[in-house]
Formats: C-alpha cells, structure tokens, sequence
C-alpha cells in the first residue's frame, strides 16, 4: 500500500535501500492502526501538530505528512513550534525547514525559560511547570487557529515509562492515553505514535537526516526519574528483546476486576449462589 515511487517534498532524498523503506512502512502502519484503533480522525478537521525539532516529533510529523499525501488522512495540519526562549535555541531552524518543504506553520515565541527558573529553585526539576506552560500556550494557538486537536510525538515508550513513574512514584496505574480532552473540553489530545517504538522514531530521524535541536537546552537535570524508569526498561529489553512490546500489550489487555481497587469493584456484591451448598464445618 505504501509505495515508494511517490512521496511528498518533506521525504525527498528518503534512503532508497530495503532496510529504511521497511521502517518507514512499519511507521505508517502504526501510526494509521493507532488513528483508526483510537478514533482519532474526523473528516475536515484542523490538527496542530507540535514540532519540538526533536527526532520524535520529525517522525510524527512525517508520518502524518504522508498519510495526507497518500489521502488515507482527511484534515488539515499545521505544524507549530513554541520558541520557549531556552538559552542556544536555534530558532531559525525550524521556520526554514518547514518553509523549505512547503509545510504550513506557525512558529510562537513565548519566554516560558525565565518564568521556570524564576520559580524552580537551582538543582530543581524544570519539567512539570515548563510541560504546564507549554501546554497551556499550545492550547491557545490551537483555538486561534481553529483547529480541533493539539497533535503530540508522545510514542510507545513514552507511555510506559509514564505507567511506571506513576506505579513507582505516584501510586497509581496510569499511563498516557492517545487520545483524550483537554480540562476545557473544547480541544482534543492525540498522540498518533503511541504504537511506534522510540528506537524507530530515533532510526527514522536519524536515516532522514533532520535537523536534530537537542532536548536539553534548559540544563535538564541527570538522573530525573524518568530517566531512570528509561535506564531500567533498557535494561529489561537488552535481557529479554521485546519486553517492551509485551508490556505495552499489557496496557491494552485490562481485567479490572482482578485489580485489588474497591472503586472498580464493588467487592461487597461478590458473594456465592444461593443455591450453592453450604460447607459443613467438620
């Protein structure tokens, strides 16, 4: 189905040998299963697809580039980049690539950098605020563009190391959903790589040879814990190869009632047939 002899500016120069067009089909089978799995798509819809410059959102971007082009993907999109004004950020970048491959874009400059160090002490943990204030800014572009849903590179590996920070840290079984609506509820969330391993996404970037803008331009701090979730599932997957993909199939495989969570059953109500035998005590 995914030829190669047509593919869209924003692929020009793709790898010709079998190893990569076989990524690349895996990319978009999952990224499709994932839209029609997760109803993640109505016709005529506007989506604004997050762009980092990172190998994640590259794939994403890509990914549903050509499904478009391919006219297996009936909305809009609209790449955007929020300039959050970390210290080296190369911010001509992003503009000239997706100008340079005829992708619409906006690109927003907010200085969310200084209002996280103003309030995070040294040493501390920027992420949770600086992810907040992203977030909210993300959502006010998107109702200035008229568009229904904020598109996110969140993959597969990015949903389980959040089930175990939440397992671990948090106290409670959660993970990322691929789609869902914002507090407002005027907004969709999709995250269309939630079937794609991060290995793909970083072989995919990496084969394209897209402009990388590393994630760590805000001084992110070593030994976070989700880096440490991420150190423990390497490990997990160098001993037993596709551990991950089982875990992962975990998350879609739920038997609430086996859970020890008396909100999810109502444990009171479980009692044997009345017609069942007593036990005679002996």
């Amino acid at each position: 189905m995914f030829d190669d002899t047509d593919l869209p500016p924003l692929l020009a120069g793709a790898p010709a040998t079998t190893e990569f067009r076989k990524l690349r089909k895996r990319i978009l089978r999952q990224v499709r299963e994932a839209l029609e799995t997760y109803a993640m798509v109505r016709a005529g819809d506007r989506w604004l697809v997050c762009l980092s410059g990172g190998k994640d959102s590259y794939t994403l971007l890509a990914a549903l580039v050509e499904l478009k082009w391919r006219g297996l993907l009936p909305v809009d999109l609209l790449a955007c980049n929020l300039d959050q004004g970390q210290p080296g950020f190369p911010s001509s970048v992003l503009p000239e690539f997706l100008a340079r491959h005829g992708i619409p874009h906006r690109i927003e400059y907010r200085d969310t950098y200084s209002v996280v160090t103003a309030k995070i002490p040294r040493g501390q943990t920027y992420c949770a605020l600086c992810s907040r204030l992203r977030r909210g800014h993300l959502y006010r572009i998107a109702r200035e563009e008229g568009c229904a849903a904020v598109v996110l590179g969140h993959h597969r590996d990015d949903i389980l190391e959040t089930f175990f920070m939440n397992l671990f840290h948090g106290g409670r079984l959660a993970a990322m959903a691929p789609k869902l609506l914002n507090d407002e509820g005027d907004l969709l969330v999709l995250r269309p790589l939630a079937l794609v391993a991060e290995a793909d996404c970083a072989r995919f970037a990496r084969a394209m040879g897209f402009p990388i803008i590393p994630c760590d331009l805000c001084g992110s701090q070593e030994g976070l814990q989700r880096m440490q979730i991420k150190a423990m599932l390497d490990e997990w997957e160098r001993r037993s190869p596709g551990r991950r993909q089982v875990m992962f199939r975990a998350l879609t495989n739920v038997r609430p009632g086996q859970l020890p969570d008396p909100a999810l059953t109502d444990f009171a109500a479980i009692l044997p047939s009345a017609a069942a035998a007593p036990i005679q005590e002996k």
